[in-house]
């Protein structure tokens, strides 16, 4: 490529070129050949193949075994404050076309590579924005991107008191990054102080805590799972499994469930439950355990308490890395397993996984090993994923990650 831009070039190794052809974003460190002199780390370089044909342009830094994160593949792209609000109002208007208005005053409004912004998560609950950065090249961009995201919402009339950053996670470090977390300054706005705020989700209010909540305050990746999961839920007993902040609970009880028994393992997510089963009105038809799930299943059978024909399993993820695998099939199966046999024919059984690194042919081929295991048949009723706001790019499979599926045991 001849020398006319004013970004330092890196140069990849076909496998590299093959990869970015293909689709994918990143570059990575062994992927690379050659480096031009003035490489700055959180800078944009331009990327080429070996024989010097254009292929991208992205945020470099030598910190990360991902050198290079694809920005564009648009030779023409000027990377000034106005391509950043084009691309943060493309994300806007994808959502509020997908989701519909009523579902956009909470949801994730930017996820990383699916909205070509890498390395950025900025979830709204409300009136309050969640970012996390995990790039360096978003990090030293953020003051205009944080900016111009407040100006797009605040232009359709939401009120948005701040926004808080949750950069208070290990992976930052990989970047050269700092963790932390607290209210950004916007222009114009006092610090909200209090970070909690209240949203409506399928009709269940919670209380979001975006300061100390898990990730950014709620997990918003489900929220028609929960729906359909509810769907089934009238007249049953069910049993909500690492119930967390108490969302497939909830949505079970306000759909006419007889009763409700949530459980967690962390008195802090049992207690928040509990706090949003009150704000919804629900507590006399749910009750709350903090408890271990892989010692309360055998237990239940032990006593051979079957009272429950519908259980939920909503796990955190098992694996993080592909090394982890094996493991976790085994964790995802324990339970599974025992759900399966705990449930009466006829029964309903929701399970799902968040890993990327459990793909869909190994939780399904999981599946029907605790079933056969169980000496049950799975009628399955529906197979979903996360919801859009959350969306998967086909050419990269990391974007891909939530399995959800719902089944009668027969």
């Amino acid at each position: 490529m001849k020398k006319t831009r004013d970004y330092a070039v890196i140069q990849v190794s076909p496998k590299g070129e093959r990869q970015i052809r293909a689709g994918h974003p990143w570059v990575y460190y062994n992927d690379i050949l050659q480096t031009e002199a003035g490489a700055e780390d959180g800078d944009i370089v331009d990327v080429v193949s070996e024989k010097g044909r254009y292929l991208g342009s992205g945020f470099y830094n030598h910190h990360s075994k991902i050198r290079v994160r694809l920005l564009s593949r648009n030779a023409n792209d000027r990377f000034d404050n106005s391509f950043f609000e084009r691309r943060l109002r493309y994300a806007w208007d994808y959502r509020k076309t997908v989701m519909g208005q009523e579902d956009v005053d909470a949801c994730r409004l930017v996820f990383g590579e699916s909205d070509q912004l890498p390395g950025l998560t900025v979830d709204r609950f409300h009136d309050l924005l969640v970012a996390q950065t995990l790039c360096l090249g978003i990090e030293k961009r953020k003051d205009v991107i944080f900016h111009t995201i407040v100006k797009l919402l605040e232009e359709e009339g939401a009120t948005i008191r701040g926004l808080f950053e949750r950069n208070d996670v290990a992976i930052r470090k990989l970047e050269g990054l700092e963790e932390g977390k607290g209210f950004y300054p916007i222009l114009g706005k006092e610090n909200p102080g209090v970070p909690v705020t209240h949203i409506v989700e399928n009709g269940i209010v919670y209380e979001v805590d975006v300061e100390n909540g898990q990730k950014t305050g709620l997990f918003l990746d489900q929220k028609y799972n929960r729906r359909a999961a509810a769907h089934l839920a009238k007249g049953r007993t069910v049993l909500d499994c690492f119930t967390h902040t108490g969302s497939f609970a909830l949505n079970t009880a306000k759909q006419g469930a007889a009763h409700v028994h949530a459980v967690d393992v962390s008195e802090e997510a049992v207690k928040m439950a509990e706090h949003n089963a009150k704000l919804n009105h629900l507590e006399n038809t749910m009750s709350f355990e903090q408890a271990n799930v892989f010692d309360l299943l055998p237990q239940l059978a032990e006593e051979k308490k079957h009272v429950y024909d519908y259980i939920i399993l909503d796990p955190p993820a098992f694996t993080k890395s592909r090394q982890t695998v094996e493991n976790a099939m085994r964790g995802y199966k324990e339970i599974n397993m025992r759900a399966m046999r705990l449930l009466p024919r006829g029964g309903y059984l929701a399970t799902c996984s968040c890993s990327h690194f459990m793909t869909e042919p190994l939780f399904c081929k999981m599946l029907q090993q605790a079933a056969d295991d169980a000496q049950v048949t799975l009628r399955q009723i529906e197979a979903r994923q996360q919801a859009p706001d959350h969306p998967i790019l086909w050419n990269v499979p990391e974007t891909n990650y939530l399995k959800f599926y719902l089944f009668q045991v027969v």
